[in-house]
């Protein structure tokens, strides 16, 4: 069991004797009201999408799963491909499957996929990933770091707020569980 504010997109839980994939979770905390989770989530089972609010104190059940590290290694539009590290098979997955997972898939970056009964659920990404900057405003010369940022397009189309004196062309490091610019790589 983990606690809800843990849940992390690309997760499989347990919830109501069905399995879930977690697409997005957002942590919100209103006003004077307590915190709580919003989690978009798939069923394996049926295919369709469900909201769900959890308390901030909830307990989730993760559910357990067989992980294989596996490298990423193209997507042809409608299939992303992965290589076992250690046997060297390869198989697909789908986007539906992938979620929101396939803004952070860059080739040769290591995840760890992960199969339930012996057939995939999804994957589990590393914490950052270095992605490249393909679009963005020019920088600003002589600009430091303060909380003005403008908005990059990385090079699998995901948009990163950075700070003004990121160009294109350089390397940044996004955090995957957030989405959020870390750092320059």
């Amino acid at each position: 069991m983990i606690q809800a504010t843990k849940m992390r997109p690309g997760m499989v839980i347990k919830y109501n004797n069905d399995l879930y994939t977690v697409f997005s979770v957002s942590h919100r905390t209103p006003g004077n009201l307590r915190g709580f989770v919003q989690a978009r989530m798939r069923s394996l089972k049926s295919g369709t999408m469900i909201e769900n609010r959890f308390s901030s104190e909830d307990k989730v059940e993760k559910a357990i799963l067989d992980e294989i590290e596996m490298e990423y290694l193209y997507d042809d539009g409608e299939y992303f491909y992965f290589m076992n590290t250690e046997n060297y098979e390869q198989m697909h997955l789908t986007k539906e499957l992938l979620g929101e997972a396939t803004s952070y898939l860059i080739p040769q970056l290591k995840v760890k996929v992960e199969f339930y009964e012996g057939k995939p659920m999804g994957v589990e990404l590393p914490a950052s990933v270095e992605m490249t900057v393909v679009e963005t405003e020019p920088g600003m010369r002589g600009a430091t770091v303060s909380n003005v940022t403008k908005p990059a397009k990385t090079e699998t189309g995901l948009i990163v707020q950075v700070p003004p004196f990121i160009n294109e062309g350089q390397k940044i490091r996004v955090n995957t569980d957030e989405g959020t610019y870390a750092e320059r790589a």
